[in-house]
């Protein structure tokens, strides 16, 4: 977690709220960012602000980074289990549309004695009572941020995907690093493909390690890096492929595949080959630093409509 406390909330700049925001062609400019971990909400930031919006930041604490603050004109730390707080803070700035980045990590919800540390509101409690106190419905990643998504939006906040304010960040189909797949990492990307797809319509993970069609290594509640450091630890001689795709049902508002240099990383620390991802439903950030990155560690990395035909070189 980092110093500052879930207890204790700041609200950076609060005389901007009373200014009112910037207006464009009379439209209003004001949109709310609930960020988590990772770079996307900040590139997610930056992309807002240079379209001239104001941007009212919630970062999760023990999540988002600190760095949020100096791009968002508004800005509070909020608990995970804040979300009245959080609904009270995009009200006093004026926020009705709102956007989310970032991963939740919802391993924190299986640790001891967490409830007593994070201290849920009413709100919170009365969004997620079925989830976690009486067991009526399940934890999915869908369901519990459809369940977020929905209180927003019974209190007159509406979720927007991030991609529609940054449709740039969706990468297209076709060769993105290194050399087209081989023969075999070919048959392996579409052995994986099916089998990712049928993982993301259950809402158990979007991300399969294989090597010579046989599976090292399945995402789930761990995330994409965890797992491929697990198939790294499985299959040392390494070589392997990655496929991430998104889900057949993916709602756009959250948990879109996302990839950057923090997965090449991960990858060459583990020994990992090959990259595919599904074009026009992923992710991709810092694009230049991702490609050279990739091509001088010799990377394959690939963006493919349905895990068959690969594009042309970029």
């Amino acid at each position: 977690m980092p110093s500052v406390s879930i207890e204790r909330f700041e609200l950076k700049n609060a005389a901007n709220i009373a200014s009112g925001p910037p207006y464009a062609s009379g439209a209003n400019r004001r949109v709310g960012l609930l960020a988590a971990w990772g770079r996307f909400p900040i590139v997610v930031a930056e992309a807002l602000r240079r379209q001239n919006y104001h941007v009212s930041c919630l970062a999760v604490a023990g999540h988002a980074d600190p760095k949020l603050a100096e791009i968002c004109q508004d800005f509070q730390w909020i608990g995970l289990a804040k979300l009245g707080s959080a609904i009270r803070f995009f009200h006093r700035c004026d926020i009705q549309q709102a956007t989310m980045a970032g991963k939740f990590h919802k391993v924190l919800i299986y640790q001891p004695a967490l409830w007593w540390r994070h201290l849920p509101d009413w709100q919170f409690l009365k969004t997620f009572y079925h989830h976690f106190v009486s067991g009526q419905r399940d934890r999915k990643d869908d369901s519990l941020l459809g369940a977020l998504t929905d209180a927003f939006a019974s209190h007159g906040i509406q979720f927007q995907p991030a991609t529609d304010y940054a449709p740039e960040l969706l990468v297209p189909a076709g060769q993105i690093a290194g050399r087209p797949p081989s023969t075999a990492q070919q048959n392996d990307i579409e052995f994986a493909w099916e089998i990712a797809k049928q993982l993301g319509a259950l809402d158990i993970g979007q991300s399969i390690c294989v090597k010579d069609r046989g599976v090292l290594a399945v995402e789930a509640i761990e995330g994409t890096d965890a797992c491929i450091i697990r198939a790294g630890q499985l299959c040392p001689r390494g070589g392997f492929t990655i496929v991430k795709v998104a889900k057949p049902q993916q709602d756009m508002r959250f948990d879109v595949p996302t990839v950057g240099v923090k997965t090449l990383q991960t990858m060459v620390s583990a020994g990992a080959s090959v990259l595919a991802i599904e074009g026009g439903r992923t992710i991709l950030l810092d694009e230049e630093d991702f490609r050279r990155f990739a091509n001088r560690n010799k990377l394959t990395v690939v963006a493919l409509k349905n895990g068959r035909a690969v594009g042309a070189a970029a």
